[in-house]
């Protein structure tokens, strides 16, 4: 079992920066792959949260969506058992619920959300232009 806290949303203005945490509890934190996903507020019901972010178990692999790769960071701490999402130069288009998720078997490249075992609640994040 895997216990998933994500924190820091909150209201950001265009080009301004966000740093998401996800404090993980349960089963050995350092022994599996992370990943962020988000959920915009226009996004048709029932269709899948959109992979944003994701990294390996040891931190050494990070892999992004092309929409977010250059201005999003993923990191870990192992020894604190969090992950971390840097969301520099937001856009209006950042606008969304992300959620952190535990890949158990992946490598943090995986970006299907029924491969990931273990959701956060969500934390609000609102771009305002």
């Amino acid at each position: 079992q895997v216990q998933l806290v994500e924190s820091g949303g909150g209201l950001v203005q265009a080009g301004g920066s966000l740093r998401l945490s996800c404090a993980a509890s349960g089963r050995t934190f350092s022994s599996y792959a992370m990943g962020w996903f988000r959920q915009p507020p226009d996004q048709a019901p029932g269709k899948e949260r959109n992979f944003v972010a994701g990294i390996s178990w040891s931190g050494g692999n990070t892999y992004y969506a092309d929409s977010v790769k250059g201005r999003f960071t993923i990191s870990r701490d192992n020894a604190k058992n969090t992950v971390y999402l840097q969301m520099n130069s937001v856009k209006h288009e950042d606008t969304a619920v992300y959620y952190c998720a535990a890949d158990l078997f992946g490598s943090g490249a995986r970006t299907a959300t029924s491969q990931y075992a273990y959701w956060g609640q969500g934390t609000q994040v609102t771009v305002s232009s």
